[in-house]
């Protein structure tokens, strides 16, 4: 591996051939956002999608949990955890354009698992807890949590689970098709850095362009799926990429992506 230029200390980033692995690095308070994480993760983020040479992210968490969520006691002293143009953890508004994958230890809770559903695959370690707790401290998860987990799970269950505040097993999260795999403790990280480098080996282009199609199809009706659609993939078939694909078919190689 090498490393990657790194954003700030709270955020390190590091490179595995087309994957970059983002880490939360505030293991002392359980990786809760403050500022500096946020403006860790836009900035992540945004060399993810620049970049041509990577395909796909991992975001994750050092110590042993992936996310506590807000840093309350940051957020009381004036230190915002916000990202123009982001969102809450520089990214539940405007998540990366390229896939990307959360690998979750310990925890993920209120903000954290906001963080996690902004991500287009969960891998979990088995002993991984997910929740919105924040009915029970008087606060409502308007970080994104509200919007997406009933468009992942069942509708009256992503209601239990918003209502209670409690947390909930990743083996039942599984079940859900909330978390995509489960891995052993200590594992997660592995586990998707597996998943990303399979996915890796596809086209950069069309990786994002499916991601594009995936997530922005929910709100299109009958009439303009096709044209945008089309709008979307049209670059994709016209690209270098799509002539290196085909050839790399017929020669019995390995494609060489360009990203262009």
């Amino acid at each position: 591996m090498t490393d990657a230029p790194q954003t700030d200390d709270a955020v390190l980033t590091e490179e595995d051939g087309a994957v970059l692995v983002i880490t939360i690095n505030r293991p002392e308070a359980r990786n809760a956002v403050n500022g500096a994480v946020a403006k860790g993760i836009a900035a992540a983020l945004d060399e993810l999608d620049s970049r041509k040479d990577l395909s796909i992210g991992v975001l994750t968490g050092a110590g042993g949990t992936f996310c506590a969520g807000m840093d309350l006691k940051g957020f009381l002293t004036g230190d915002n955890p916000i990202v123009e143009g982001r969102g809450f953890a520089g990214i539940v508004e405007r998540p990366a354009a390229k896939p990307l994958i959360a690998a979750v230890e310990g925890y993920a809770l209120a903000g954290g698992c906001e963080v996690a559903l902004a991500c287009d695959m969960i891998v979990a370690s088995r002993e991984a807890q997910f929740g919105l707790p924040e009915p029970k401290r008087g606060l409502v998860a308007a970080g994104g949590g509200l919007l997406r987990l009933p468009r992942r799970i069942p509708f009256h269950i992503a209601m239990e689970i918003a209502l209670t505040g409690d947390k909930y097993p990743a083996e039942r999260m599984a079940e859900l098709g909330f978390v995509n795999r489960l891995a052993e403790p200590g594992g997660a990280l592995a586990a998707a850095k597996e998943l990303a480098l399979k996915v890796a080996e596809n086209a950069p282009l069309a990786l994002a362009a499916t991601k594009k199609v995936i997530v922005e199809s929910a709100e299109w009706s009958a009439e303009e799926a096709w044209k945008k659609q089309s709008e979307i993939t049209l670059p994709v078939f016209t690209s270098k990429d799509a002539q290196e694909g085909p050839a790399a078919f017929a020669e019995k190689r390995k494609p060489n992506w360009k990203g262009e």
